[in-house]
């Protein structure tokens, strides 16, 4: 059932992608295709993590070989390799929801602004955002459209003179469809709008550049496509933005010099890297360290790659068995498979998928299948195959 990739079916890859099938313990129980929304730990994870405390038990503090500093500023240059910023425009948080709060009760508005947001949007772009409905500005959602060209369409018709600030997912949770941030950020930047993204479903699955696509604010999870564990992200404040923000509250970690604790500090880091405000749950760092460590030895651009090819296949088989591909057709590639049958309930299938090993969502009434590096090509037939069964 876990669908172990054949030795003829690996020679036309690259045999990191086996090496990435054998790293992930979960293959032998399970076809975890619900990558999107949470991650399974592989062994580089539980090897790191299982180091540390090891150590930590006998040194506690004094542990040596691992360095908070040094876990940090890894952490931070993956990233900002990824979406291609400065290290000190990244913080290290601990969710979507969390960055996208700090970003909300920073800005000012004044009564009658207007907040852009998309229609369907997950919770964590959408609650931070609600305080501001209680001083006089305006809510406004943007009809989700079934191409990134419609929606665009849809964005430039919602824009008014009322207008001061957008905020948007990099991938629509339910849909799979890459929004076109480039071309909105080009637009808000013409009429000097600030524009803020969700890239939880984005980062390490689909192309993000914030600085050269006008994006001012990004919150993200670690735990989808960058294979960290629960309770960790990371915020982008781009450096030019970082004085427009009020800073909400204030922490150990927050000031210049915070190594030393007395005297007090009024003066705040002059980078994002202050709002990673106090003690973090270092376990969390080690663990996602560990899984970006092994993203970037298999490469990230190739990673993304690797991604939308699993993706393709699985949406051509289920495309064969008759399933519609609502994710297909897009004008950027995505790894998120929406699919729908006539007749078909999501909401049992995904149930009894669970039964036969496979791990998918429903959304919307449909099925969504997320597809990563570990899993195999003869995974995702099985997939095909229990799915038509069904």
């Amino acid at each position: 059932m876990n669908g172990s990739p054949s030795e003829s079916s690996t020679t036309s890859l690259c045999p990191d992608w086996h090496a990435a099938y054998a790293a992930y313990p979960v293959n032998s129980r399970f076809i975890w295709v619900n990558n999107c929304g949470t991650t399974p730990a592989g062994n580089p994870a539980v090897k790191a993590v299982s180091a540390f405390l090891e150590s930590y038990s006998h040194s506690g503090i004094l542990a040596e070989g691992v360095s908070y500093l040094d876990v940090q500023s890894d952490i931070l240059r993956h990233l900002s390799e990824i979406l291609a910023v400065e290290t000190e425009e990244l913080a290290v948080i601990h969710n979507t929801s969390e960055g996208m709060n700090l970003i909300s009760h920073g800005l000012t508005f004044q009564s009658g602004d207007e907040i852009l947001l998309l229609e369907n949007e997950y919770p964590s772009n959408v609650y931070p955002w609600e305080h501001w409905r209680d001083k006089g500005v305006d809510l406004k959602f943007i009809p989700m459209a079934e191409t990134p060209t419609d929606f665009l369409g849809n964005f430039m018709e919602a824009l008014t003179a009322r207008t001061r600030f957008v905020t948007l997912s990099a991938v629509h949770w339910c849909t799979g469809m890459p929004l076109p941030l480039r071309d909105i950020g080009a637009l808000c930047r013409e009429r000097d709008i600030r524009f803020a993204v969700d890239a939880a479903q984005g980062i390490g699955h689909v192309d993000l550049r914030p600085r050269e696509w006008g994006i001012d604010y990004m919150a993200f999870s670690g735990w989808k496509w960058l294979l960290g564990p629960l309770g960790i992200g990371g915020l982008y404040a781009a450096r030019e933005r970082l004085a427009e923000l009020r800073y909400p509250f204030k922490g150990t970690e927050s000031v210049i010099n915070d190594g030393k604790y007395l005297p007090y500090r009024q003066e705040l880091k002059p980078h994002t890297g202050r709002y990673t405000y106090s003690t973090p749950n270092f376990n969390d760092w080690i663990y996602w360290r560990a899984s970006l460590d092994f993203l970037a030895q298999l490469g990230f651009v190739a990673v993304r790659k690797r991604l939308h090819e699993l993706a393709s296949q699985l949406a051509a088989g289920l495309a064969h068995e008759g399933f519609r591909i609502l994710s297909s057709g897009y004008s950027e590639p995505t790894a998120i498979v929406v699919v729908e049958k006539s007749g078909l309930d999501a909401t049992r299938t995904v149930a009894r998928l669970r039964e036969r090993g496979i791990v998918a969502a429903e959304r919307l009434g449909r099925l969504r299948f997320s597809p990563h590096v570990y899993n195999s090509p003869e995974q995702l037939q099985q997939v095909v195959i229990e799915s038509a069964r069904l």
